[in-house]
């Protein structure tokens, strides 16, 4: 399934920034902290970053933050450590090379930091990554490469699996750690006609074979599991809706359409706003599971968290971005399943997911 966008070389600079609760607070205050502050840390990729293709960069609409405001609001004293960089796969999320974090080597590791440093007050994990993992599988007419997507799949959950072992062996038993599957974007080609339509009727099932091995994987390494894709209805074919300008269709394409770029001029499969907000919601059902823990609690921890790097804990809220950004989207882990077979899917499409060239600052 195509849902990257493929863009041009040169440099995508993200709009990155790591906050705790208001973005230019001190780190000396941050370091000191209080007694009644938790902390939720958000992992990912432009998924997290909040990536919109109307203004071309990062921004505050992300999944992200709109969870925050809802935490904050039954926890006041909760900060949001913001590490989300646009076009991190599994593999740098890992070792690093996307976006610069002070004294880390990669976002796992700045995690990892910061729930050092605040250890016993991180109340909040959530990740979101994948979909860049296939870049190299990916042609610029939009193809994908079969088997480079089966060994690309097999890295995508060993890494995936290590991500998440290692985020929650450095919490406590009062973390709540949540990971997302993935709506369908493919379901956009349901509007190109005959064709297009029984290409999003073939997606389905791949998409949600994919969704099943990441939840695998998060149920093994102990996170919860959002049901992005229950949130847009991807399974529902049965029931039909109106949608402006289509007429009949069924509901998870309609919510496709509402809730992502994927059926504007963009092409562009992001959710926008309303599709953040659902996400958001998504991981908002399965955090209000359990307790986090209470301003002046001080959770007994499950096992020593420590830096990645074995050194002592570092500020982690004044990231720097490196460029190099080429790929983003929100991500779907079918490739890990379906293997040659997505390949004849996209080819069927005609390849509509989604090649545009993408401008950054002062390139013309």
């Amino acid at each position: 399934m195509r849902i990257l966008q493929r863009f041009g070389p040169g440099l995508a600079v993200s709009a990155l920034t790591v906050v705790l609760s208001t973005p230019g607070l001190a780190a000396a205050d941050e370091a000191a902290g209080s007694s009644d502050t938790t902390y939720y840390i958000s992992l990912g990729d432009s998924l997290a970053s909040g990536y919109q293709p109307d203004v071309d960069k990062d921004t505050g609409l992300a999944y992200t933050d709109q969870l925050y405001a809802q935490l904050k609001q039954r926890d006041p004293g909760l900060k949001h450590i913001r590490l989300g960089c646009t076009g991190e796969t599994t593999e740098s999320l890992l070792k690093g090379g996307k976006c610069d974090y002070p004294h880390a080597k990669s976002q796992l590791d700045a995690a990892l930091r910061a729930m050092a440093q605040h250890h016993g007050k991180v109340a909040y994990v959530t990740l979101s990554v994948g979909a860049n993992d296939i870049q190299a599988c990916v042609s610029p007419a939009g193809t994908l490469d079969g088997a480079c997507l089966n060994t690309a799949g097999q890295t995508m959950g060993t890494n995936l699996a290590q991500i998440t072992g290692a985020l929650r062996k450095a919490g406590t038993k009062n973390t709540q750690f949540a990971g997302s599957t993935y709506y369908n974007p493919f379901l956009a080609t349901w509007l190109l006609g005959d064709a297009g339509q029984k290409a999003a009727k073939e997606s389905a099932p791949l998409i949600k074979a994919g969704n099943a091995g990441i939840a695998q994987v998060y149920d093994s390494t102990g996170f919860e599991v959002a049901d992005v894709a229950g949130a847009f209805s991807s399974d529902d074919f049965g029931t039909l809706v109106d949608l402006p300008n289509a007429g009949k269709v069924p509901v998870n394409v309609a919510k496709i359409c509402q809730l992502t770029w994927a059926c504007t001029p963009k092409k562009d499969p992001h959710p926008n706003a309303d599709g953040h907000k659902v996400m958001a919601g998504a991981f908002a059902a399965v955090l209000s599971k359990s307790d986090a823990p209470g301003p002046g609690t001080s959770p007994t921890p499950t096992t020593s968290a420590t830096p990645a790097t074995g050194k002592g804990g570092a500020d982690t809220n004044d990231p720097k971005t490196n460029g190099d950004l080429a790929e983003t989207g929100a991500s779907s882990s079918a490739p890990v399943i379906a293997g040659a077979g997505l390949a004849v899917v996209v080819a069927g499409t005609g390849a509509v997911y989604f090649a545009r060239r993408r401008r950054t600052a002062g390139q013309s």
